[in-house]
């Protein structure tokens, strides 16, 4: 269960950052998925991933994220707080943060809902906003992917 909590904390970790905008004056960025893991957290703790297969988690290009916040089994809030090197948005991520929801469905599977806030007005802001919309909409389904049921045709 450990390299699975490890690897579903990478990809939520990838998803962040990601959906559309419920109202044009809205900034934040909302996704929503069933995922087939659950996952235990602390206060304080870094999660590090990579988008490099060939990287990783403590090189150049990895990202750092700090745990602020958690009920367990429920949300978890963080911030980046190491950015990947040439990161396009240096300024942006700095006031961007994130909280994923979970709520169970069913006995095996978890809905995850991720909210990311601190979009700022200013282009770099708004050109990151738009970077992870896309993004991290295939990330969320790469998620749903790696933890789909084996025995599930």
């Amino acid at each position: 269960m450990r390299k699975a909590t490890l690897i579903f904390l990478a990809m939520v970790v990838q998803t962040l950052l990601c959906g559309c905008a419920r109202a044009q004056d809205d900034t934040r960025l909302v996704h929503e998925a069933v995922v087939n893991a659950r996952i235990e957290l602390k206060i304080g703790g870094k999660m590090k991933t990579q988008y490099d297969p060939k990287g990783t988690i403590d090189d150049s290009k990895a990202i750092e994220n700090t745990i602020l916040s958690y009920e367990p089994m429920r949300m978890l809030s963080f911030k980046v707080t190491k950015a990947p090197e040439g990161f396009p948005f240096p300024n942006a991520i700095k006031n961007m943060w994130t909280v994923v929801y979970f709520a169970p469905e069913g006995d095996k599977a978890t809905r995850v809902r991720e909210v990311s806030m601190g979009f700022g007005a200013d282009d770099e802001s708004k050109k990151m906003r738009e970077f992870f919309n896309r993004g991290n909409a295939v990330t969320m389904q790469h998620l749903q992917k790696r933890f789909a049921a084996k025995d599930a045709k």
